[in-house]
């Protein structure tokens, strides 16, 4: 396939790209380089001889250009972690972007439209497994505009095909999110907020790109919502435990309550977003400690063929290897 990757500076993108080219795929990467992370990702692509196209999304010239012959896009591009903005901001990237470029890969011709979403559509989980037809109850900025960006992948008319992913927590080398946990677990300064008992259904990075190609090609695929996540239903306690073998530092963690940091993060919030600065904490940093999902996966093996393989402790040891190779931790 020739396909259109947008947020291939991001951490998913970055790992994606690379894969695909690998599998035969030729891969056009369009991306603004906002920060020195994205900046060295982008260097990586170009030194593995992916075409990289430095443009934001509003360059509807370049994007018009370079969606020309196409057979699929990827989309990945999202605002996500920009507390100190207003819901406006993730508005006009995550919904009004996903329309405009929607309308550009269908004037292009494009045949296969993915969109990347998130399982933070689902908001606060409930008890109980998930699944592509649970409610949905987004409780932050972020979560509210990609349900919106959903509906208008949903209800755009045109000959394109389309493909909802909703992407669970997401780790691997190169994920500079998860960093924090094991740079924290290897020097014995990572405190566990609340009991640790909470679910996660992580994905390890290249098992999510693989559904996210087969989301490309996969004719059953074509007008359906589908979760991605990992095999494994593991509580913090667990992945902090995988860890810690990996990174070589056997001693437990301390648990800490939750509610400080709760409190701390709302006066955060309340203080420094209306002065457009990112707070130094906000609740949805503390997702990781309270929030629990799991999820079915029997939609994504069915229109996608697709069961994910690498389970938390091979992913949890590689991702430290990388960070080692890198002189992260």
């Amino acid at each position: 396939m020739k396909i259109f990757l947008t947020g291939g500076s991001g951490f998913i993108g970055s790992r994606l790209a690379p894969l695909a080219v690998n599998a035969g795929h030729e891969v056009t990467v369009v991306t603004p380089i906002n920060t020195p992370t994205e900046k060295a990702r982008c260097e990586a692509l170009t030194q593995a001889g992916i075409k990289l196209v430095i443009a934001p999304l509003e360059d509807s010239a370049v994007i018009a250009r370079e969606l020309q012959g196409k057979d699929a896009v990827i989309h990945l591009a999202a605002a996500q972690h920009e507390a100190e903005q207003p819901e406006s901001y993730f508005h006009r990237i995550n919904v009004d972007g996903t329309r405009s470029l929607l309308e550009a890969a269908a004037k292009a011709g494009v045949r296969r439209f993915v969109h990347g979403s998130t399982i933070g559509v689902y908001g606060s989980a409930a008890d109980g497994s998930l699944d592509e037809d649970s409610p949905l109850a987004p409780d932050n900025p972020y979560g509210r505009t990609k349900m919106a960006a959903e509906k208008v992948v949903r209800e755009f008319v045109s000959p394109l095909e389309w493909t909802i992913i909703r992407i669970s927590e997401t780790y691997g080398p190169g994920d500079m999110r998860l960093l924090k946990l094991f740079k924290g677990v290897k020097k014995g300064r990572f405190p566990i907020i609340g009991g640790g008992r909470n679910l996660h259904q992580v994905i390890y990075v290249e098992d999510l790109s693989r559904g996210l190609l087969a989301a490309c090609t996969q004719a059953a695929a074509n007008k359906q919502t589908v979760v991605l996540a990992g095999s494994e239903k593991i509580t913090t306690n667990d992945m902090v435990a995988a860890v810690s073998d990996a990174v070589g530092n056997p001693k437990k963690p301390p648990h800490v309550p939750l509610w400080p940091f709760m409190l701390a993060a709302r006066v955060f919030e309340a203080t420094f977003s209306p002065l457009g600065l990112k707070p130094p904490l906000h609740r949805r940093r503390l997702d990781f400690f309270k929030k629990s999902f799991y999820f079915s996966n029997a939609r994504a093996e069915n229109v996608l063929n697709f069961r994910p393989q690498v389970p938390f402790r091979e992913g949890a040891r590689k991702s430290a290897e990388w960070y080692q190779t890198n002189g992260l931790i």
